[in-house]
């Protein structure tokens, strides 16, 4: 037992809290082993409605200190990933008789301007919808409404690019990894891990163990303290992708006449994303998928709004993913609060075991350094806090400089076409050259497997950000798959299983360990 490698921190969970614990906790001087059963961000954390925001709806439900921590994280993670994060506008319409007054939303987006520090992101302004161009898609219901900022970000690369820069930094990243035993030693955590491909079984010490798991997190706990727990509460939330509704590249903020609201988002160029909804559910996480229930409520809430009514024809993709929130009591899965909680489970000279309860992907810098204040309570101080002026893999220019940034991307790779060349640049930022490396031309770049996916780009996301299958490509780091055909991603699923070899045992943990650093 003793010759198994030991570490300062294990943390269970590859979305985006815990990435962004073991990149937080290994850029201040602790070792760190990070195991994820899946791929990176496979379960809540890219299922999201992809905004950093402040929550405009949860000044209703008095959640002053999580709206004011997130919003003051808006321009913090614009500035961290100005490639992946940018700025957004919202039009929130009103007519009289609405659900809310006009004084209440005047006040609550007040408050939303001014409660968070907003610097570079604009204020709220009042349109005129009998003029301004956000009224041309929707029925001449309204004569005013409500323009504010919040962030679109892209979620699942945000998980992959905490996870990237925490490998640089030396921390042990190993994805389809499940831990099936976590026990205590001696003051130590004894953790085994089985890979999920190949049945092979590693051993690990480590001296603090975080348990990240999202929707999981219940189940870790009750299999490490043989006990039944109900710390969470799941609540699904889905989404519609539909061909576009519009050609504003603003948002809409649309509120239903049940009390809950939706947002209509440009997605991806040439699609809308509708959702989200908030239900209650029940059985496993890794099963959630939007119900017919769900499409209908969606299709319809937007359809109230849209002069041409969202049909199920215009549905090119849907979405469902599980939220872990912390079981207030709260009586409505949308009242249920969206904060944070940390557990500590440390019986005395006992090697402690911290929970992560909730949480949403704007707070998850927050919630990391919360956590490493926890840390440093049983294993000491190491480096101080840093995250918060640090750019992710990628996004090392200014922030208000995307435009400039991708320009001299394309003056060094003149080939390619200006659609490609934004593409790649809003995923990978400043880190494309390394993907493009020498290319000269499309020819250079290797096999094409369709829209503008090349061999290229899927062997860097092999090497460099753990992809093992083509739904890790299409789905996660990319959002490709709304435009490959099956033959194609047939084709790209094959490539990609002769590239990563037959996965004997410890291959694939070798090529993971090798991506890590």
């Amino acid at each position: 037992m003793d010759g198994n490698p030991t570490y300062d921190i294990f943390v269970i969970g590859g979305g985006i809290n815990g990435c962004g614990i073991a990149r937080d906790a290994v850029g201040r001087g602790y070792s760190v082993f990070l195991a994820e059963m899946d791929d990176l961000a496979s379960g809540t954390s890219s299922n999201s409605t992809k905004l950093i925001h402040g929550g405009l709806r949860y000044l209703e439900y008095y959640e002053f200190r999580l709206v004011r921590e997130a919003l003051m994280e808006r321009e913090v993670l614009w500035g961290n990933a100005p490639h992946i994060i940018h700025p957004m506008r919202f039009v929130l319409p009103y007519h009289k008789g609405g659900l809310r007054p006009a004084w209440l939303l005047r006040l609550g987006l007040f408050l939303y301007d001014h409660i968070g520090g907003r610097r570079k992101l604009p204020p709220t302004r009042t349109l005129d919808m009998r003029r301004d161009p956000s009224a041309k898609p929707l029925k001449p219901l309204f004569t005013k409404a409500f323009e504010y900022s919040d962030c679109w970000v892209n979620d699942a690369r945000l998980v992959s690019l905490n996870a990237r820069d925490a490998a640089d930094r030396g921390a042990v990243i190993r994805t389809r990894a499940k831990v099936t035993q976590a026990r205590r030693d001696g003051g130590m955590w004894q953790i085994t891990l089985e890979d999920v491909i190949t049945g092979e079984v590693e051993e690990v010490r480590t001296r603090l163990l975080v348990n990240a798991a999202g929707p999981w997190v219940d189940h870790v706990v009750a299999d490490i303290a043989g006990k039944d727990v109900h710390n969470v509460r799941l609540v699904q939330g889905s989404h519609i992708v539909t061909r576009k509704k519009f050609d504003d590249p603003r948002a809409y903020f649309f509120q239903n006449n049940d009390g809950r609201i939706i947002f209509a988002i440009p997605y991806e160029d040439d699609f809308t994303l509708i959702g989200t909804t908030d239900r209650d559910y029940e059985g496993d996480p890794a099963d959630a998928v939007i119900t017919e229930k769900e499409i209908d409520y969606l299709a319809q809430a937007a359809s109230e709004y849209f002069r041409e009514p969202v049909n199920r024809d215009d549905i090119v993709w849907t979405y469902s993913g599980v939220r872990p929130l912390y079981d207030d009591g709260a009586s409505k899965a949308q009242e249920a609060t969206r904060d944070y909680v940390l557990k500590e489970d440390a019986p005395e000279s006992a090697a402690p075991l911290i929970n992560v309860f909730g949480g949403k992907i704007t707070t998850y810098r927050r919630l990391s350094e919360h956590m490493l204040e926890k840390i440093e309570g049983f294993l000491g101080a190491k480096g101080p806090s840093w995250t918060r002026s640090a750019p992710l893999p990628g996004g090392d220019f200014p922030m208000t400089a995307f435009e400039e940034a991708l320009r001299r991307l394309q003056e060094r790779y003149a080939f390619l076409a200006d659609a490609h060349a934004r593409r790649l640049f809003r995923l990978y930022g400043t880190r494309a050259a390394a993907l493009l490396g020498e290319a000269g031309s499309y020819q250079d770049m290797g096999r094409h497997f369709g829209a503008d996916l090349y061999e290229a780009e899927v062997r860097y996301l092999m090497e460099n950000e753990w992809a093992l299958t083509a739904a890790d490509v299409l789905w996660r780091r990319t959002k490709l798959g709304l435009r490959l055909d099956r033959q194609e991603v047939a084709a790209l699923a094959e490539f990609m299983a002769q590239a990563a070899g037959d996965r004997k045992p410890g291959t694939g943990r070798k090529i993971a360990a090798a991506a890590g650093g």
